[in-house]
Formats: C-alpha cells, structure tokens, sequence
C-alpha cells in the first residue's frame, strides 16, 4: 500500500524549509527536494527526531529537463503518494535583461514555471482519483506587476498567479484545492543573495519564512489566492488603481544594486 507524503520543492533553505517544518509539525510525512543533498539530509534527520515523521530524500536539480520525470519514477518506485504538493522551488536574477546570462534567464523559466507546471500536471491525476489533496503553487507580490531589472522573475511569478487561479477554478468541488502563495519581502537566503539594496525597506514590511509558511497552511481551503501578510494585502488592492506604466517606473528607480 503506498504512503502519503507532502512533496516539497526547494525545501533546503527559506520558504521551502519553513513549509517542511510546519508540515511536520502536522505530522505529515514528507518528501524535500532541492539540489543540497547535505542540506535536505540534515533537514530530514531533525524532522524525524522532533515530529516521528517519515520523510524522504529526493535531491535533484529543476532545472534539468528530465527532473521531473526522474522524481515521478522515484516515487512510483518508493510507492509514495503524494497528497500535498508545494511548488516553492525557484530563484531570481537581477539587472537589465540585455545584460544578464541568457541561458541563466531560460533556467529561471525551466525552475519558476516549467517544473511547476509538470510537477501539477502529473501529479494532480492521482489526487483527483482520490478525491482530495491541495498544490500551494508559491508566487510573490512581484507577480501583481512587472519589475524592471527583475524582468524574468516577475514575468514567471505572474503566470504562476494566472495559471493557479484558472486551474484551481477548474477543479472546484473535486477535493483538491489549489493555492497561489504570494509572499513579500521575506528574510531568507533569497533576499540576501540577489544583489539589491533592499535598506530602503522598512521593517515591518519584512515577514519570516514560517509566517509566510504557517499563514498559506492555514488558507488552505480557501481562496484561491493568498498574498502573505496584511500589510502586502493592502499595497496590492491599492496597486491595482495605479498605472502599471507608473509601477514599472518606480521598480526602475527603487530596485537598485547594493553599493560595493
């Protein structure tokens, strides 16, 4: 008889660890994947001596073509179901697109929006065959406009929203909820990596990983959408009444590298 598990992407650092943990602490065997094997590993152990969990080991890179089906076979292999699948896993770039990698920026795409969109297509049949389970797909308040010098990342975040909000319309009433998260500022690994000036952010902007992790558990159920703490909540509604044009051009002048 297979197993149950809560599949987790990018679990060895930030929003991805802090899904891990709270689901832990629901006692819901797990499944982490990332590239960091030690970092998943170590994760693992902790999880099993603090909550008697079962959780299993998938490391891997997304943005290899073959990722996804190579995890699908994994799990077929360990007879795992999966019941909970949370889309964390991505990164970002910054700087002007001419002038940025062009094979980091497909990769962004490969991480952000392909592995999501194969991670839901081929697990959400076996879900549905059961008549319950819940994808908490991760976006960002980032995904409600387009940034410049975040051109890549902002565009993968708005489709992550849009295809979120369709697919969960469509599967209303068959058991499986469908979330988009869409944190803000966010102090994680993520934030301090990315070569921005974020000083100008006043702190009670910023939330922590498990706020972010513990509010989206908690919305599960509900509305499609969740965009992660009040005080996002109400920058996005009045977003909405400004001109886009007007919002890329203060991403241009606020977004600005860190000084050497």
């Amino acid at each position: 008889m297979a197993s149950d598990i809560a599949l987790v992407t990018g679990a060895s650092s930030g929003i991805g660890e802090a899904f891990a943990r709270r689901l832990a602490r629901d006692g819901r065997a797990l499944g982490l994947v990332a590239r960091r094997a030690d970092r998943l590993e170590a994760l693992a152990v902790e999880l099993r001596a603090a909550h008697g969990v079962e959780v299993h080991v998938l490391a891997s890179d997304l943005g290899r073509p073959d990722a996804v089906r190579s995890h699908i076979a994994e799990l077929t292999r360990r007879r795992l179901d999966v019941d909970w699948l949370v889309n964390n896993a991505g990164f970002g770039t910054f700087g002007r697109f001419d002038q940025l990698p062009l094979e980091r920026e497909l990769e962004q795409i490969t991480v952000n929006v392909e592995a999501l969109v194969e991670l839901t297509g081929r697990l959400v049949r076996s879900m549905l065959s059961r008549g319950r389970g819940a994808i908490l797909n991760v976006s960002s308040v980032g995904g409600y406009f387009p940034s410049a010098n975040m051109a890549t990342y902002t565009a993968t975040k708005a489709f992550i929203l849009s295809f979120s909000e369709a697919v969960a319309a469509e599967l209303e009433g068959t058991g499986v909820d469908v979330l988009c998260v869409c944190p803000g500022f966010t102090r994680t690994e993520f934030a301090t990596e990315l070569d921005v000036d974020s000083a100008w952010v006043p702190d009670f902007l910023w939330m922590t990983a498990d706020q972010v992790a513990d509010e989206a558990v908690r919305a599960v159920g509900g509305p499609a959408v969740l965009v992660s703490g009040r005080v996002n909540r109400v920058m996005t509604n009045v977003m909405k009444f400004v001109p886009r044009a007007l919002l890329v051009r203060a991403t241009a002048s606020g977004l600005r590298p860190k000084e050497s």
